[in-house]
């Protein structure tokens, strides 16, 4: 199959690294300057037990011509729109796309652009980020990728993709469906951007405090309460890994989007709990922690994608 990533950063670098080394067709299609620095050092993944390093096959938007078996959009959501736009000459009747990103909001705007038919459910996993020297860097040996159908069940392109991306490096599971594992993840990533973001401050710090582990459990029950109505509620097994995950003694955790907030780079506070917010207001669910939340982040000017 032939695979074009969209996007060389943490996650896109390190899949398309782990694909490429197991001998997959796997073009990376990345900014002028992206593609001038991989074409110059090469993608190299540090942090492993032995540095990962590859010549990537890389191309611009301009000079994007051919199709493509597998779309795989790296992108954040600021660059969806133009990811999109970039992406349109590679997509063919046949093209599987498959979003890497969080939320729920990129499926919309994936549909209306090349029909829901062609998007696959999927959600992944990885702590990485791209270092001082430009390289990607694994800082936790997790590299999970669940893909679906986006209304469920086996299919013949489903098993033949899993089949094709399952290498060594990755492990890859396949959902009953891929929308039900989607906001699973999404009921998570809400929870803990609010709970971070709102407190400013760790978990473990969080619930040291009075009170700090009654908030937490609030913020769960309502983003689970959204899920629920929303058709896809979360099992209650999962609801309590992610309460004790947010409530554990001493844990440094924080979230991605507390940490892109307080660092003052561009985060998905919109993309990731404002439309979280937008369809519990649709759905007639009362969800005021959460609410707060993106009222603090607006006020001060930081929820945007």
């Amino acid at each position: 199959m032939k695979i074009l990533i969209v996007g060389a950063g943490a996650t896109g670098g390190y899949f398309g690294a782990r694909l490429a080394e197991a001998g997959r067709d796997v073009t990376f299609l990345v900014r002028e300057q992206r593609a001038g620095f991989l074409k110059r050092r090469g993608l190299r993944i540090a942090g492993l037990e032995q540095e990962l390093r590859i010549e990537p096959k890389v191309l611009t938007a301009g000079e994007l011509g051919e199709r493509f078996d597998v779309v795989l959009l790296t992108v954040k959501a600021a660059g969806l729109q133009s990811a999109i736009a970039d992406v349109a000459p590679a997509v063919g009747p046949d093209t599987l796309i498959v979003p890497f990103l969080n939320g729920m909001a990129h499926m919309d705007a994936l549909a209306a652009a090349f029909g829901a038919e062609k998007v696959l459910g999927s959600v992944v996993h990885l702590i990485g980020t791209i270092n001082g020297d430009g390289d990607v860097a694994i800082l936790a040996p997790m590299a999970r990728w669940t893909l679906g159908e986006q209304d469920g069940g086996p299919s013949a392109r489903l098993e033949r993709l899993v089949a094709e991306v399952s290498v060594p490096g990755i492990d890859v599971i396949e959902a009953p469906n891929g929308l039900d594992a989607m906001w699973q993840k999404w009921v998570f990533i809400v929870a803990a951007g609010v709970v971070t973001c709102l407190m400013r401050g760790p978990v473990g710090d969080i619930a040291a405090v009075p009170g700090g582990a009654a908030f937490v459990a609030g913020v769960v029950a309502e983003t689970a309460a959204v899920a629920v109505a929303a058709g896809f509620p979360v099992p209650e097994a999962e609801q309590a890994n992610t309460l004790a995950f947010l409530t554990a003694p001493g844990s440094a955790f924080t979230s991605s989007l507390y940490r892109d907030v307080t660092a003052g780079l561009p985060n998905e506070g919109e993309h990731i709990v404002g439309d979280f917010a937008r369809r519990a207001a649709e759905l007639g669910v009362a969800t005021p922690l959460l609410d707060l939340a993106l009222l603090q982040l607006r006020v001060h000017g930081v929820a945007r994608t």
